[in-house]
Order: C-alpha cells, then sequence, then structure tokens
C-alpha cells in the first residue's frame, strides 16, 4: 500500500461512503450493525469501477459550506476529508458549496462540491485573518448555510473558524475526530475522555476522521462571486510583517515542507548537502546514518526520532525500516532512490528510482551545475528543482 495510516486505536469510528466504520484487529465493522467483512473490502469496490454518478439532481432546499485554504492551486489532505464529511452528511435536497481561499484548479466535483467559490486575491503567504474572516461573513450571509465545516489546522483554517463562530455567537465543535448527520464528537481531558453533542453551526474537522474517497461526485458549478467587502487591513487591525526566508537547513523537520533524507547508501555527504541547499529542501537522514556519525540526532527521522509531515520526501539510499515508515506515515508524496526495488521505502514510496544513491545525488549536482553554467546564477537557481525533478524523471 502507497497510504500507510497509523490508526488511532481510541477513535470509535471513521466516516466513509458505507457508514461509520470501527476498525479493530484487521476487521471492518459498521457501525449499529454485527456484521463483519475483510478490512479493506468495501461494498462499492465494484460500483467505483464504473463512471460515478451524480450525489444528487435535486433542487437543494439548504446548504452546507466548506472552507479552506490552497496550497499552490490544491487542497491538501485534511482539506480534501472535510469537503467529503459534507458530501457524505448531505442528503438529497442538500447542496455542498466549497469556498477556496486562494488560486484553485482542482476538480471540486471529484472532491464532492456541488458549487466552487474561488477567491484568488487570499494568497496564503499573506496573513489577512480579518480580510478572511470578512469574506466568510459575506458568503455565509449569502447562502445562509446551516452548517459551515474548515479543517481544523494550523495553517489558517482552524483561526478562520474560530474567528468566525465568535464574531457570529455560533456554536462551535473543535478537533472533531467523529461526526455524522446527527452529531460531532471529540477527545477532552487530555484525550482521556470522549464527548459528543449535535451537530454544531461550526465544525472544525480534525485530521484522518474521514475517508476522503467518494463513490460520487457533486455539480462541480464554477460560481462567479466577488467580496466587495471594505480590506480590514486599511483599518490597521492586523499589520503583515511578511515571510521571513531562511536556510531550510535551520528549519525544524515537523515544520519543513520539501525534505531529503539520506540513509545508509550516501556516503558522500557534503555532496548531499550542496543537493539540499540547491532544492532548498531540509535535510533528515535514517536512525543508522545518524548512528554512523553522518548527521546530528536531531536530524534522525522515525518511531525514535522526527516524525514528518512534508509535501515532498525524498529518501537516498534508506530502506525503509518500519521505524523509519512511521516517521513519514504523513508526508503527501515519498520518492526512493534506492538499488534494492524490493526494499520496504518502495512500497511506501509514490515514486521509486532504481539507482545508486551517491550516483543519483551526483547527477542531480551536475545538472543543476550545468544550469547555472548555461542560465545563469540567478535562472538557475529559480528553475533548479525542475532541473532535479527532469534528471529524477
Amino acid at each position: 500500500m502507497n497510504n500507510l495510516k497509523r490508526i488511532d486505536p481510541r477513535r470509535p469510528f471513521t466516516i466513509t461512503a458505507d457508514g461509520l466504520r470501527r476498525i479493530t484487529l484487521g476487521m471492518t465493522a459498521v457501525a449499529g450493525s454485527t456484521e463483519l467483512a475483510a478490512h479493506g473490502s468495501t461494498t462499492g469496490s465494484a460500483h467505483r469501477e464504473h463512471a460515478k454518478p451524480r450525489r444528487t439532481t435535486a433542487t437543494p432546499q439548504r446548504v452546507l459550506l466548506v472552507a479552506a485554504h490552497a496550497d499552490r492551486g490544491a487542497l491538501d489532505d485534511h482539506a480534501r476529508q472535510t469537503l467529503a464529511a459534507a458530501a457524505l452528511i448531505a442528503d438529497g435536497a442538500t447542496e455542498v458549496v466549497l469556498l477556496v481561499f486562494g488560486e484553485f484548479g482542482g476538480d471540486a466535483a471529484a472532491l464532492g462540491a456541488d458549487k466552487l467559490i474561488e477567491l484568488p486575491m487570499f494568497d496564503r503567504r499573506v496573513f489577512a485573518p480579518m480580510d478572511e474572516l470578512n469574506a466568510l461573513a459575506a458568503c455565509v450571509a449569502a447562502y445562509a448555510p446551516a452548517h459551515i465545516f474548515l479543517p481544523d489546522n494550523a495553517n489558517g483554517d482552524g483561526d478562520l473558524g474560530r474567528r468566525y463562530a465568535a464574531a457570529a455567537n455560533a456554536s462551535v465543535a473543535t478537533h472533531v475526530v467523529e461526526i455524522d448527520a446527527a452529531h460531532v464528537a471529540a477527545y477532552i481531558q487530555t484525550n482521556t475522555a470522549f464527548a459528543s453533542r449535535a451537530l454544531p453551526e461550526v465544525v472544525l474537522l480534525a485530521p484522518n476522521a474521514v475517508d476522503p474517497k467518494l463513490p460520487f461526485v457533486g455539480a462541480g458549478e464554477r460560481v462567479v462571486w466577488r467580496f466587495d467587502g471594505e480590506p480590514a487591513s486599511s483599518k490597521d487591525i492586523v499589520r503583515d510583517l511578511g515571510i521571513e526566508e531562511i536556510d531550510a537547513a535551520q528549519l525544524a523537520l515537523e515544520e519543513a515542507d520539501f525534505i531529503v533524507s539520506a540513509g545508509n547508501g550516501v556516503s558522500d555527504v557534503p555532496a548531499f548537502e550542496r543537493l539540499a541547499a540547491t532544492l532548498g529542501a531540509a535535510i533528515g537522514a535514517s536512525r543508522v546514518a545518524v548512528d554512523d556519525g553522518k548527521f546530528t540526532r536531531d536530524k534522525q527521522i522515525g518511531a525514535t526520532g522526527k516524525t514528518v509531515e512534508a509535501s515532498v520526501y525524498i529518501a537516498f539510499g534508506i530502506s525503509g525500516a518500519v521505524q523509519h515508515l512511521q516517521g513519514i506515515k504523513d508526508c503527501r508524496h515519498v520518492i526512493a532512490v534506492n538499488l534494492d526495488a524490493s526494499a520496504p521505502i518502495a512500497k511506501r514510496a509514490n515514486l521509486t528510482v532504481i539507482a545508486d544513491a551517491q550516483e543519483t545525488i551526483s547527477a542531480l549536482n551536475e545538472a543543476a551545475a550545468a544550469a547555472r553554467s548555461a542560465r545563469g546564477t540567478g535562472a538557475a537557481l529559480l528553475n533548479s528543482t525542475s532541473v532535479a525533478e527532469g534528471a529524477l524523471a
């Protein structure tokens, strides 16, 4: 499997297209039923091989609104799970509206949305919480949704949901780990107790509470909607100090979005570090590489080191022990460079390059150097990542 997710054993259910499901000891039990099926089997597997039907074609009587920030033109896993939650809860007379802060080039229909509202003026790199709050409030006023869903994250969505709930005096549930059409539930008392309540006006969903795979599609209608509200930033309520550029090597691995990691197959550490600097990536390492003294202990990734959530993780010469795989379980795209096609890391990777790690690093450094010579240092630095990706391909 390419998607190794660690299931929280205390979480009672996860909502899927087949309803609430409990996952225990490799078996799947449907909530409210004694029928068991082998883990991984789905009643709709044959159905999903065909074109997916529209979730509903009825005239909408109510609206569910999902708001999320886009990341480089797409929604991340957490945002897609939140949209799927609304789509799974919606009945035949309910319309699911997706409000995206930033540019969005994905397929809203495939993600379960019936209408898409895109606000490209809200760049994720710009901190404008009051402007976003006003835009969300204006959208709520226009569509009067019964419930509003946002991912409960640290990338702006969780903050926006809390700001809106406070400003509108709306009922809210945060860190929601279980949800259906009637209730939500979350951990309380430092995760030692479990509390549930009726579905509130604002739902902030925790990661992995919903299976984003849907057996249907939405209408996917793109709506032209203008937000003409007065920018709050002009009133000096919040002042954006901008983003400070730092060396990726100084970034904490837990916060890094792009990581290159070295294992036992990397012998030339300076060459590996040059490649990381060229790509603008943070540096990680396996436990073997750290134990050999090639890297400091704070670079170790795995169950006994750091757990990372990078969008791109490139593993050079790492076989992929189970402890290391635990450390990268939440990475979005994993690329492995390894001579052994049957190594455990290859089963986790989205792309595996069967090659010597050190030779690949040298080839990428040479490609970057050639690009600098041909195009000039400034242009090459802007395109070095593309060059590296082309060499890997």
